[in-house]
């Protein structure tokens, strides 16, 4: 039986997603509305067909791949569709969102009526011949979400507890964005006060492995930044105000923040950071 999938939206993930599953045979959907030029050339590369959010509910799954900050916007804005639609997709929430806040879309969602699955994307959008992007979900429905296994994505099923995938994915990103961010705090800071050459030389001949990581982490995420300031303060958020780590995940938000900024502006800072790798 042919399978349809809807992807909103045709970000650098949703269209690597999406070209994934068109090149195994499944039709994929997705909305333009208010996206960039940029978005528009994406889907089309992607084989994404567009279409109005009604036509969205045609779908067998609706995967929502949007930045943090947007997700629990999303479900508010497919909510009326969903309760009027007869058939009804299954909703995929899959952004980088604190289990609290994928909470709040689950019940939003559960008020329409449409089956809900958690998941949590690891990995890099999807390139030919990789498999390093994969889909851990969790929820009652979760192992629904296994025959896209058949479709050119990797998906590990958890189980039923619907906050394990998040959980998962918050740990993850937690460690990677927040290492990349502690990273660039110290060079910046060498690099203040002079000291950059000497802990280069350092890391080197002592960690060649941790200096490795940010040669290759550092530089990619100057463009990325301001999605990850969201997404830090998520993972601030499943941390929990009660924790002294919060402050460390959120003083990271803030880092990228600044970043972000810096990227678009001066390029001082991300400047700094590549005459440092180099």
């Amino acid at each position: 039986m042919s399978l349809t999938v809807a992807i909103v939206a045709p970000g650098n993930m949703g269209a690597g997603v999406g070209k994934r599953l068109t090149e195994n045979g499944v039709t994929v959907l997705t909305s333009l509305a208010d996206r960039s030029e940029a978005s528009e050339k994406r889907a089309r590369e992607a084989g994404m067909r567009p279409v109005e959010d009604r036509g969205l509910m045609d779908a067998d799954f609706l995967l929502s791949i949007v930045p943090p900050g947007e997700a629990l916007s999303l479900s508010k804005r497919l909510s009326p569709v969903l309760t009027a639609a007869n058939k009804k997709p299954t909703y995929v929430e899959c952004n980088a969102v604190s289990p609290q806040t994928m909470l709040k879309i689950a019940d939003m969602v559960a008020k329409t009526g449409t089956p809900f699955i958690a998941a949590g994307i690891i990995g890099p959008p999807p390139k030919p011949g990789s498999k390093n992007t994969k889909f851990y979900c969790s929820g009652p429905a979760a192992k629904d979400l296994a025959k896209l296994n058949d479709h050119g994505l990797t998906v590990r099923v958890l189980g039923d507890q619907l906050t394990a995938a998040h959980a998962l994915k918050m740990s993850y990103a937690g460690i990677t964005k927040g290492f990349t961010a502690l990273g660039s705090a110290m060079m910046l800071a060498a690099t203040r006060e002079g000291a950059a050459g000497t802990l280069r030389a350092e890391l080197a001949e002592s960690r060649p492995d941790l200096l490795g990581y940010l040669t290759r982490q550092v530089p990619d995420m100057y463009a990325k930044a301001y999605r990850w300031v969201a997404e830090l303060d998520e993972i601030g958020a499943f941390v929990g105000e009660d924790h002294p780590e919060h402050a460390m995940l959120n003083a990271a938000a803030r880092l990228y923040e600044h970043i972000a900024e810096d990227f678009e502006r001066e390029k001082k800072e991300t400047g700094a950071l590549d005459s440092f790798l180099k």
